[in-house]
């Protein structure tokens, strides 16, 4: 019997040591089949930057059985931590065989962090599709959990990386708002650096200013996830700091309200003026994580208790902070989507927290901040609450327009070829530009707002062949222009549109500052997605062009955007 109880250990150890080396490099984003593929890069991992504080790997349904493996073996196996040793070529395939005789939660674990596919988006000719529409993107999520996997010695998903938000994230120095209109947008040409023959046209609006000490008071219910996933110490413990920041930024006629969601909702706070600083930070440091989730009864609390402290002309907002997993209480989500819109008509918003890794929702958060009128953002970190509830407080909760839309119509005189670069999930028809009824993305105050189109001018090189058939005829038109620029928003509180128009000039500006810097991150996250445009544009060449924009970075974040180039490019190359 001895001898059997040995043998046994002895093979169970065989069979779990591989696994514990790969769980070693895993994280909730890593497919069991790509670790030894990934194994080399972790020499990468010291050139990162610092750690951000209270960054945690997730733990992995993988690892917790592979322990549970272990602890249940007929002898108790402990091996002391050790390096990831070099694999042998036929090391995956042992691997391999062995993965496909453990259960199937482990080798193909059911939970992990999910997000919307979407396509990239195309090129386009202008004599066959010359109108271009989107809707703003104001949200900044999609960057900072990008920069968290990068972090953390992973490559994003391709699904996680939508560009609009990257560069979004920056803040720019466009023009200050003129006259009664909330924005300005400021157009320029510049060559395209990852193909000579072709232009971008950079679109910028900045939301005008608001001073907090003279804006009303605002009205805001923190809907909190305490269920079970969220016991984390980056989840509800960095959850509890930053609203600990928020709440000593509001104002003594502001009124905080806190709902917590876990298998039923339960009201915490009932609405209490921001001058009881100490009743209500109590209130937040007394939450503690367990349940599953029930989300759809925390929103619908956090509305009773919103329009129970209605503010009239101030602001009205729920905050949803969440890892994103509704896995309890949602058999309707239309339903509930539904609501979150009514809610949004009669004056009452909603914006998205997300936090941590291993079951974020990344598709429902932004259905649910688009629906209320919100933004959507991804807290990984101590200082990057700061920048969202502190230095953009302004732009989280006040609103200064609403179903902001965009239109471009291309001169075909001057444009054979065009495409957006990002913002695919936010297309529009045609003819939803002027229909004040289709909804579309707001912007607070202080936002910037960037879009560029990589266009093809008449006489160069496209990618599409000519119609044999087509009209080919160049119609009478301005040649000054490479096409005209439309912007539709709406007052926050107003149902009817207004509009903004202006050229976009033929001729070129120097490729430098802001200008320089949007267009690095584009091209990042573009070349990160994998895409073809960026296949003549190195990583180097990428990070040339973000320093030469980099200006004065009093914050370092652009600096610290420059890191992540070179991060990606030891995990890609």
């Amino acid at each position: 019997m001895d001898m059997r109880v040995s043998l046994a250990a002895g093979l169970a150890a065989i069979a779990v040591l591989p696994l514990g080396v790969a769980m070693m490099n895993q994280t909730a984003l890593s497919p069991i089949d790509q670790l030894w593929e990934r194994a080399d890069s972790s020499a990468s991992v010291e050139a990162q930057p610092a750690a951000r504080e209270a960054d945690q790997v997730a733990e992995t349904p993988a690892a917790a059985e592979a322990e549970s493996l272990m602890e249940s073996s007929d002898a108790a196996i402990a091996p002391a931590p050790m390096p990831a040793p070099a694999i042998a070529p036929a090391a995956p395939a042992m691997v391999q065989r062995q993965m496909s005789e453990l259960p199937a939660v482990l080798a193909e674990p059911e939970q992990g962090d999910r997000f919307a596919g979407f396509e990239e988006g195309g090129v386009h000719t202008v004599r066959e599709t010359p109108v271009s529409t989107f809707s703003i993107d104001v949200d900044t999520a999609s960057y900072a959990y990008v920069r968290r996997m990068l972090e953390m010695g992973q490559v994003p998903p391709a699904e996680a990386i939508r560009v609009e938000e990257l560069i979004n994230y920056f803040d720019y120095d466009y023009p200050s708002p003129q006259d009664d209109a909330p924005f300005a947008p400021e157009i320029s040409v510049t060559d395209s650096p990852w193909n000579p023959e072709n232009r971008l046209v950079h679109i910028g609006v900045e939301g005008e200013s608001v001073d907090l000490e003279t804006a009303p008071p605002a009205n805001l219910v923190l809907l909190i996830d305490t269920s079970g996933s969220m016991d984390a110490p980056d989840k509800l413990a960095l959850l509890r700091r930053a609203f600990a920041m928020l709440v000593n930024e509001m104002g003594p006629e502001d009124t905080i309200s806190i709902v917590t969601y876990a298998g039923n909702a339960g009201v915490v706070l009932e609405p209490t003026k921001g001058g009881e600083k100490a009743e209500i930070l109590a209130a937040l440091d007394n939450l503690v994580p367990g349940g599953s989730t029930a989300g759809a009864e925390g929103i619908e609390a956090a509305y009773r208790l919103a329009e129970q402290a209605m503010v009239e002309g101030g602001t009205n907002r729920v905050l949803l902070a969440t890892d994103g997993d509704f896995n309890v209480g949602i058999a309707d989500p239309e339903g509930l989507e539904r609501l979150i819109e009514d809610k949004r008509d009669e004056g009452i918003f909603l914006s998205v927290l997300g936090f941590g890794t291993g079951n974020y929702d990344d598709q429902t958060m932004q259905t649910l901040a688009q629906a209320g009128n919100g933004n959507a953002a991804y807290i990984d970190s101590y200082t990057e609450a700061r920048r969202v509830l502190v230095e953009q407080m302004g732009g989280t909760l006040v609103t200064i327009a609403k179903d902001v839309k965009i239109q471009v119509e291309f001169n075909p005189e001057t444009v054979s070829e065009y495409r957006l670069i990002g913002y695919e999930t936010r297309a529009l028809a045609r003819e939803d530009f002027n229909n004040d009824a289709v909804d579309a993305g707001d912007i607070g105050a202080g936002h910037t707002v960037t879009a560029i189109y990589e266009i093809t001018p008449v006489g160069a090189r496209g990618l599409v062949d000519p119609l044999r058939y087509g009209d080919e005829a160049a119609p009478s038109g301005e040649g000054s222009e490479y096409g005209w620029f439309k912007l539709r928003y709406k007052e926050p509180d107003a149902e009817a549109s207004q509009l903004i128009e202006a050229p976009i000039p033929v001729g070129e500006v120097a490729m430098e500052g802001d200008i320089a810097f949007a267009t690095a991150v584009a091209a990042f996250g573009q070349k990160l997605r994998g895409s073809d445009w960026l296949a003549a544009m190195d990583w180097d060449e990428i990070a040339a062009l973000a320093q030469e924009g980099r200006g004065e970075d009093a914050n370092g974040r652009r600096a610290e955007f420059i890191g992540l180039v070179g991060t990606a490019q030891s995990l890609l190359e």
